[in-house]
């Protein structure tokens, strides 16, 4: 099964697809329940050095020794990763020499250069690679997409975004926590960075300022918990984000501001209001007002502000992210059993928008680190070029080892 295959081969395509799912901690079990619940798709292996006694017992899957022994499994079709940040490029590129179309949770990568790995591995294997940006699944933000899509607020000249908030010290630090293991909130929390260059495509030019400013000492990791984002895109439009766990006055929300009007994606409340052409208009965040007002709820009652908790493998969530959970693990599985793509998610099943948020993440880290203006070009081709290095090193090993 493949992304070569055609989707009008119905008769070519089994009834069940068979899922092997790496890491089962919070978001893996979630991801995992979403693809059960499917007709058609059943977890049969899993993979967690730690988690996966909830996940056989829940799904009635085989707990694997290894994610290599996971991805070459018979009885595995397709594979979900939902490893630890840092663990992705491994299990992706593994599922993928194995034949298996692969669904992996965002961030897909801690590097562009490890994104272009996965990338050029499902390529090669013309299998499917489709990146977990949940946000773009949301009703409220394929809204606006569509608006800015079909001109109705004209020509986008900045967009702002925030999802901030305050964390107390917690019971244990977490590898979430931990940069060098999540990527820290940039990374961690990508969402409103992919969905900005959905809207307004990729930035030229970016800085970062930020740091450790609240959150210092042993009972917290080591993650920046204020950043601040400069976006420069061609053609004189802007973007700005802010990201961390350092603000007691909590925001959550995407603002999108075009020639003709704009757009406030309220994820705090739950909503989006668009004013364009003299009218105003209200619509959901998610699927129904009972969503939006439970992740209200949420947002108002968390002691840690929705914008920046994170989850636990013992923690159910709630109704409204089973909602888009469910969406985005639907098209996959869809994709899979031969419905048409939607080109609105073209960039998202081949790997292309998700490496390109790690792209601009890389040069917004080099900016914050070296003090500067960093052109997002520059972590590109820096990045290919340590590539090509790094082959014609293997390639005279090999050689070498010939003669």
């Amino acid at each position: 099964m493949n992304a070569t295959s055609s989707p009008a081969a119905s008769e070519a395509t089994p009834k069940e697809v068979r899922y092997g799912l790496v890491g089962t901690g919070y978001f893996g079990l979630t991801l995992g329940r979403g693809f059960q619940r499917l007709p058609g798709a059943r977890i049969t292996r899993v993979y967690d050095p730690e988690n996966a006694e909830n996940a056989v017992r829940e799904f009635g899957a085989v707990s694997t020794e290894t994610v290599a022994e996971l991805c070459a499994s018979e009885d595995v079709d397709a594979v979900i990763v939902a490893s630890p940040n840092w663990a992705h490029r491994e299990a992706v590129v593994l599922a993928a020499q194995a034949g298996k179309p692969v669904f992996c949770e965002k961030p897909m990568a801690l590097s562009y250069g490890d994104c272009s790995a996965m990338v050029e591995a499902a390529s090669a294997a013309g299998v499917l690679l489709m990146s977990g940006h949940v946000m773009n699944f949301m009703n409220g933000v394929r809204r606006v997409k569509k608006m800015v899509a079909d001109g109705m607020l004209g020509d986008i000249v900045y967009c702002r975004a925030a999802r901030n908030g305050w964390e107390e010290p917690q019971p244990s630090i977490s590898w979430k926590k931990r940069r060098d293991l999540s990527g820290g909130h940039l990374y961690h929390h990508i969402h409103e960075l992919d969905v900005v260059q959905f809207i307004m495509g990729a930035p030229e030019t970016v800085t970062m300022v930020g740091g450790n400013v609240a959150h210092r000492g042993a009972e917290f990791g080591d993650e920046d918990d204020l950043l601040l984002i400069t976006l420069e895109f061609g053609g004189g439009a802007f973007a700005t984000l802010e990201y961390g766990s350092a603000f007691r006055w909590p925001e959550h929300y995407l603002l999108v501001q075009g020639t003709l009007g704009a757009a406030r994606i309220d994820l705090t409340n739950g909503g989006v209001i668009a004013r364009y052409s003299g009218v105003e208009e209200r619509f959901l965040l998610h699927r129904s007002a009972e969503e939006d007002a439970q992740r209200a709820e949420i947002y108002a009652s968390s002691s840690t502000d929705g914008g920046i908790m994170y989850g636990n493998p013992t923690s159910i969530p709630p109704l409204w992210l089973s909602g888009i959970v469910e969406e985005e693990t639907s098209y996959f599985h869809g994709l899979l059993t031969g419905e048409v793509p939607d080109p609105e998610f073209a960039a998202l099943t081949d790997g292309s928008a998700a490496r390109l948020s790690i792209a601009t993440a890389d040069a917004l880290t080099l900016s914050l680190r070296q003090d500067r203006k960093v052109r997002v070009a520059e972590v590109i081709v820096g990045a290919e070029q340590r590539r090509r290095e790094s082959d014609g090193v293997l390639s005279r090993e090999r050689d070498g080892a010939a003669a």
